[in-house]
């Protein structure tokens, strides 16, 4: 088995038995945004290795977070499903709800006072991880060829839709930070940077699934879902220089061109402008040389999520030049283009500075040692996690360095 493979393999091995996944624990600990990418993790190295096991954690993953995130709290006054079906539909629409974070502390109460840092540890429901856990679905559906995961991120798209939506006189305003474990009032009402083009580029991900497994749109207003977050995403600016944020919009850019219509005027535009905010967020994250900074100043997951989005630089380049003569600023593009695959190989660099903390387990790694190991395996085996479609376990593999 090659280095990363067996890396991955063992990371993810241990993640499972740490987490009551492949192991017998009373109370299975799961968090969302970090069982997403270990979903995606599993679907990979059964392509890699043949080996059944891997793609059966992967779908025990799945139940496991809707039985758990898919239902209220242990320490909620509330009981059942959040979407308040009975147990017998709840089962078979477990996302229709949503699905909480995941996080320590209960969501905050009508009557408590806003605590800004507090929040950050209080559960609820994040936008940005049910893009994600949407995405870990649509992979599933292709890889496992069945539909029903297909169903349930469309379901959960649209409960992810109608609840984060911010809407004044029937326009779409945004789409709120985070809301409450039954999605009925905003608990940080600011909006997400990116949430709405990862929420436009998702939810195009899942009609395009959808259509592959049953042949339908299976998702009613799924069109007109997509049409409305795609205004919102005309002439706008997505500049960070996150290493977390510059590697989702990476990711967006990467699905983007796997969806990317050449005769639409609005995929040629928002490419070109995602890419060249890519390109102008690593110029300044690289010129502020965070990287050489004491690790313990640092954390692990949010520069490993540069490195995953650094991996699809070369997927990017080639659908580039593949659909060069579509674009109407070229010349901007090729120069964002050029500077994202010269840095492309500062993925290998972050992931060969934290590979030694994994191994040593020091305190600074173990303090969210979880996603931290979960999105290092991501980092070393992308495919699975940077793919949509059916073809990418014989075709994509240029998205390794």
């Amino acid at each position: 088995m090659p280095v990363n493979d067996s890396v991955a393999a063992k990371l993810m091995s241990e993640f499972g038995t740490r987490t009551g996944l492949i192991s017998a624990i009373e109370h299975p600990r799961r968090y969302l945004w970090t069982d997403a990418f270990a979903v995606c993790n599993f679907l990979e190295l059964f392509a890699r290795t043949g080996e059944q096991k891997y793609q059966e954690y992967a779908i025990l993953l799945i139940d496991q977070v809707h039985r758990v995130l898919g239902r209220y709290r242990e320490d909620d006054v509330r009981r059942g499903w959040i979407s308040r079906l009975d147990e017998k539909n709840g089962q078979l629409h477990p996302t229709i709800g949503g699905l909480r974070i995941g996080k320590p502390l209960k969501e905050r109460e009508y009557t408590e006072p806003f605590d800004e840092q507090l929040e950050w540890e209080r559960d609820g429901q994040y936008f940005h991880y049910l893009t994600k856990w949407i995405h870990a679905l649509c992979r599933t559906a292709i890889i496992a060829n069945n539909p029903t995961y297909a169903r349930w991120a469309g379901e959960l798209a649209s409960a992810a839709f109608q609840g984060f939506s911010s809407v004044s006189g029937g326009r779409l305003l945004g789409i709120y930070w985070k809301m409450s474990t039954d999605l009925s009032r905003p608990l940080v009402s600011a909006m997400g940077l990116h949430d709405v083009v990862d929420g436009l580029i998702t939810f195009r991900e899942v009609e395009r699934t959808i259509a592959t497994k049953s042949g339908a749109s299976g998702v009613s207003n799924i069109a007109a879902t997509i049409e409305s977050l795609s205004h919102l995403c005309q002439r706008r600016d997505w500049t960070t220089d996150d290493p977390l944020g510059l590697g989702g919009l990476l990711f967006d850019a990467c699905r983007l061109c796997q969806l990317f219509d050449p005769n639409s005027h609005a995929d040629v535009e928002l490419l070109e402008t995602l890419l060249y905010c890519c390109g102008h967020g690593l110029s300044r994250f690289v010129r502020a040389q965070p990287l050489a900074e004491a690790s313990s100043n640092r954390l692990a997951f949010r520069e490993l999520g540069l490195a995953i989005g650094l991996k699809a630089v070369p997927a990017i380049a080639l659908k580039i030049t593949e659909h060069g003569n579509y674009f109407e600023k070229t010349e901007h593009l090729l120069r964002a283009i050029d500077l994202l695959q010269r840095h492309a190989l500062m993925g290998d660099e972050i992931i060969g500075a934290w590979l030694p903390h994994a191994e040593q387990q020091d305190k600074n790694w173990r303090s969210h040692q979880d996603i931290n190991e979960v999105m290092l395996s991501t980092a070393l085996i992308p495919n699975t996690f940077l793919s949509i479609g059916g073809d990418h376990l014989s075709e994509m593999q240029f998205f390794e360095n």
